[in-house]
């Protein structure tokens, strides 16, 4: 199916391009704002929760780059003005994996911790020189691939069957939906020439931010040190 384009629209004068994928990026930035409101006084042993807050953060502020400059006002700038959101989305990937790691520490040998922490930095550098050198958006992608299906997936999945944690079985549900997210992301599911599939895949992204934030705000559930 040939994607649809969005028309601008003006509000008092001022052009807003693709205003619906404009809008919705925005709403997923607001979701993780409220998240990251939701965690910000809870403490909890380890560096898990800490790093979970830090990713809403970080992923609030790409989400309203990429909304207002990469989608809703570029034709004031050039092409090279995504690069600092796809980066800065990058780097909120790089922290929810180190949150998941950091869960999952305390049950992995040591070696293994410590070698897909320096793991989690070394993909992101080579990602992120390669994103800029060739303004391609797949290499966004490929990182955030690798985030779910090598780290955060394969680590919530394990701290879930060895200790019925339920902040992983949380995770394990915003990783379904966000799953679908990305397949739906690259195929131009378009319902309309005003909801398109990234406008889809910013809804789901939502809801990926609500299961993420219960799965913070149970990362210390009482089931934590129950092994199976």
């Amino acid at each position: 199916m040939e994607e649809l384009l969005q028309p601008d629209i003006y509000l008092l004068g001022i052009r807003i391009q693709e205003p619906v994928t404009t809008a919705t990026d925005v709403l997923v930035a607001l979701a993780c704002f409220y998240a990251y409101w939701r965690l910000r006084n809870i403490k909890t042993k380890g560096n898990a929760l800490h790093f979970l807050k830090l990713y809403f953060i970080v992923m609030a502020i790409a989400m309203l780059f990429g909304g207002l400059i990469g989608h809703g006002f570029l034709y004031l700038l050039s092409p090279e003005w995504k690069i600092p959101g796809w980066f800065i989305s990058m780097f909120s990937v790089m922290l929810i994996e180190r949150s998941s790691i950091e869960h999952s520490q305390r049950l992995l040998p040591p070696r293994l911790a410590k070698f897909f922490l320096a793991a989690n930095i070394i993909e992101l550098g080579i990602l992120m020189i390669v994103a800029a050198y060739t303004l391609n958006f797949l290499f966004i992608q490929i990182h955030l691939a690798y985030g779910i299906l090598a780290v955060i997936f394969p680590f919530h999945l394990y701290t879930y069957r060895k200790t019925g944690n339920k902040g992983s079985l949380f995770m394990l549900y915003g990783v379904g939906v966000l799953a679908i997210a990305a397949v739906i992301f690259n195929y131009p599911i378009v319902l309309s020439k005003w909801f398109n599939h990234h406008d889809f895949a910013h809804v789901l992204m939502i809801i990926t931010t609500i299961f993420f934030m219960y799965g913070g705000l149970n990362f210390d559930s009482n089931n934590q040190d129950k092994a199976i």
